[in-house]
C-alpha cells in the first residue's frame, strides 16, 4: 500500500494522538512550543481511502545563513513500525522533508527491543564483570525490532552513535526505566517496590514531609533546586523560561499535561519534580532537590506521590525516563539508576535514533563540526 503524505492541522493531530493509547509527549503539537529555535509541523499519513493512519511531529533547525534544515522527529513518527511495507510509510516523508530543504533527517522510532527486569538490573549492578546493560541477558527480547532495523538498514538509514556525557547519549534516552501499571492495584505496584523504597516512603511519613501538587507560579521555587541538582550532578541545566515556557504550551493543550509536585517539610521545600500525560502514558520528566534534611527521604516521598496519581487517573505505564547503561559502581549515575530501579519495573531498550542524509555532504560537514565542538 502506497501512503499520502501531507501538513496536518494541529486538531487533527491532536484528536490522532487522543485516540491511541499510548503517544510520545514529544509526538503532539504542543511540543513544537517548546522549542521556539525549532520550526515545527504537523505531518499525516493517509491511505487509499483517504483516512489518517500515521502522524509525526517534526522539528526544523536552520543552518546559519543558509536555508537549509536539520529534520528531527524525537521518539516518532507514529505510524505502523511493524509493517512488512515499512518503505512506504518512511519514502514520504523523506521526499516530504527534501522539498521542505531539509539535508538531514533523524527519527526515534518509539520500538521496544530488549527489557530487563528490576532483579536483573540489580544483579547486574552488583557483579563487579558487568560493564554495560547492554551486554547482560535481557529478561525478554521483542523479535520484531531486529527486523525493523534490518528494513531501517537496507532503505538506508544509520543508527546514530552520539558521543556520551557521563553515560548519557544526545538526543532522547534509549534506554529508560519503566514500571508497568496495567491490570495492577496499587497495593501490588507498592509490593513491587523494594524494601529501601517502602522503607523510605514510612519514614517520609512519620517525618512530617508534604507533597503537594503546585503550578506555574511554583516554578520559580523548582528552578532554584534544579539548578542545585545540576551543579551536584554535573550537568547544564536549562533556564527558568525554558519551564515556563513548557508549562504554558503543554498545559494550553490539555490542562492535566504536565504537572509539578512539590515535597514539603516544616515550610521547606525540599524536593520537586514536573510529570508529563499523554493518554495512559505518565513520564517522570524533571526533577530536583537539595541536599538539606535529606534523611526525611523526600524523594522517595515525592515518587510515591506522583506514582499513586498516575495510577489513580488510569496510567498503565510510569516512565522514570533515561537511566545509564554503564554499571561501573565508579560512575556517579549508577545511583541515579539504583534508585529508579528500586520502584521495581524494568529497564527498557529502545531502537535508538536513526538518521538518513538526504545531503550527503552537508550531512558530514555539519556531523563533523559537532563533533569538533
Amino acid at each position: 500500500m502506497s501512503y499520502r503524505l501531507k501538513v496536518i492541522t494541529r486538531q487533527e493531530h491532536l484528536a490522532f494522538a487522543a485516540a491511541r493509547p499510548s503517544v510520545s509527549h514529544m509526538q503532539v503539537p504542543s511540543w513544537g512550543d517548546v522549542k521556539p529555535d525549532w520550526r515545527a509541523e504537523s505531518l499525516g499519513w493517509f491511505d487509499g481511502d483517504g483516512r489518517l493512519v500515521g502522524a509525526g511531529l517534526v522539528l526544523l533547525r536552520s543552518l546559519p545563513k543558509v536555508r537549509r534544515y536539520f529534520a528531527y522527529l524525537p521518539e516518532g513518527p507514529v505510524v505502523d513500525w511493524t509493517a512488512p511495507d515499512l518503505e512506504q510509510w518512511l519514502a514520504p516523508m523523506l521526499a516530504h522533508l527534501k522539498e521542505r530543504g531539509a539535508f538531514s533527517v533523524r527519527m526515534g522510532p518509539p520500538v521496544v527491543a530488549r527489557r530487563w527486569s528490576a532483579d536483573v538490573v540489580k544483579a547486574a549492578i552488583a557483579d563487579p564483570a558487568a560493564e554495560r546493560l547492554g551486554d547482560v541477558e535481557a529478561t525478554t527480547r521483542e523479535p520484531a525490532a531486529d527486523e525493523i532495523a534490518g528494513r531501517l538498514h537496507r532503505a538506508g538509514w544509520r543508527r546514530t552513535e552520539p558521543g556520551t556525557e557521563d553515560g548519557f547519549a544526545a538526543g532522547q534516552p534509549r534506554y529508560v526505566f519503566q514500571v508497568p501499571f496495567t491490570g495492577r492495584s496499587l497495593d501490588e505496584i507498592e509490593r513491587g517496590l523494594n524494601q529501601q523504597w517502602r522503607r523510605n516512603i514510612k519514614k517520609a511519613e512519620k517525618a512530617g514531609v508534604k507533597v503537594v501538587e503546585g503550578g506555574y507560579d511554583d516554578l520559580p521555587v523548582f528552578h532554584t533546586l534544579y539548578t542545585e541538582t545540576a551543579e551536584r550532578d554535573r550537568f547544564v541545566p536549562r533556564p527558568l523560561p525554558y519551564f515556563q515556557r513548557m508549562w504554558t504550551a503543554l498545559t494550553a493543550e490539555d490542562p492535566r499535561r504536565m504537572r509539578l509536585y512539590l515535597a514539603h517539610h516544616d515550610g521547606d521545600t525540599l524536593a520537586a519534580a514536573t510529570m508529563l500525560t499523554v493518554g495512559e502514558h505518565v513520564w517522570y520528566s524533571y526533577g530536583a532537590s537539595t541536599v538539606r534534611k535529606r534523611e526525611v527521604q523526600p524523594n522517595n516521598a515525592l515518587q510515591w506521590r506522583m506514582m499513586s496519581d498516575a495510577h489513580e487517573q488510569g496510567a498503565a505505564v510510569y516512565d522514570f525516563r533515561g537511566i545509564t547503561d554503564t554499571l561501573e559502581e565508579s560512575n556517579h549515575l549508577v545511583g541515579l539508576l539504583r534508585f529508579k530501579a528500586g520502584a521495581g519495573g524494568e529497564a527498557v531498550e529502545y531502537l535508538g535514533e536513526w538518521e538518513y542524509p538526504l545531503n550527503k555532504a552537508l550531512h558530514r560537514a555539519v556531523g563533523f563540526y559537532l563533533s569538533r565542538r
